[in-house]
């Protein structure tokens, strides 16, 4: 268990709506968070996540997270047709870019509906942990999806920091989670294995994939 301390949330809340994109990066986010004493709920709402076996796969393996913790766990729909009416045009924008803001809003202003609708006054996404996002996009969009209610404070924490980052690659490993290989959506698939094939590596293998220890206790993929 996570013994690193965080800072409480906005307005004295003790109960927050963790919107999660997946295991590895939230997993050490769930153990700051038990540890500080913070009341929370996991809201998996990730209908970028391609191909739908991926995305039960991901969802799966946080689930068991938290399970083992008996973190409530919300499982959201995965209205796939939603997402790609959303980024419709913006298939071959860059990562970072206009189309990630996009999914971003879509994903955090459905959190932030259910954290209105079930009581929550504050919420925020282990999106933020990962060195692959813009933490500052994120939190903009965290921020825009929250202003729709005037009860609810979307939480900027940076989750990296105190040794986070590291934090949530030992939890992933010991915890033998599911290794993604792209982001999530069919178009980081796309650029991933094209990025992979132009290099000599193998293409993405769905499910296949599991962090772990070596016998001498390094990393391997």
């Amino acid at each position: 268990m996570s013994e690193r301390s965080i800072i409480p949330p906005p307005n004295g809340e003790n109960r927050v709506l963790l919107h999660s994109c997946c295991a590895p990066c939230t997993g050490e986010i769930m153990e700051a968070l038990l540890a500080s004493g913070i009341d929370y709920t996991v809201f998996f709402y990730n209908p970028n996540i391609h191909p739908r076996d991926e995305y039960e796969i991901r969802k799966e393996e946080n689930k068991r997270f938290a399970e083992k913790y008996q973190v409530p766990f919300v499982d959201a729909d995965y209205d796939s047709d939603n997402w790609f009416a959303r980024t419709k045009g913006m298939e071959f924008e860059p990562e970072r870019g206009i189309r990630c803001t996009a999914c971003f809003d879509m994903r955090l202003e459905r959190s932030a509906l259910y954290a209105h609708e079930n009581g929550f006054k504050v919420f925020t996404s282990s999106l933020g942990i990962s060195r692959w996002k813009n933490f500052q996009q994120v939190n903009d969009c965290g921020i825009r999806a929250a202003e729709s209610y005037p009860d609810l404070m979307y939480w900027t924490y940076n989750w990296r920091k105190k040794g986070g980052s590291q934090r949530m690659i030992d939890i992933a490993k010991n915890e033998r989670f599911y290794q993604q290989g792209y982001c999530g959506c069919v178009h980081s698939l796309r650029e991933t294995n094209r990025w992979r094939k132009k290099n000599g590596r193998e293409l993405i293998k769905i499910g296949v994939e599991y962090y772990e220890y070596s016998e001498t206790g390094d990393f391997k993929s």
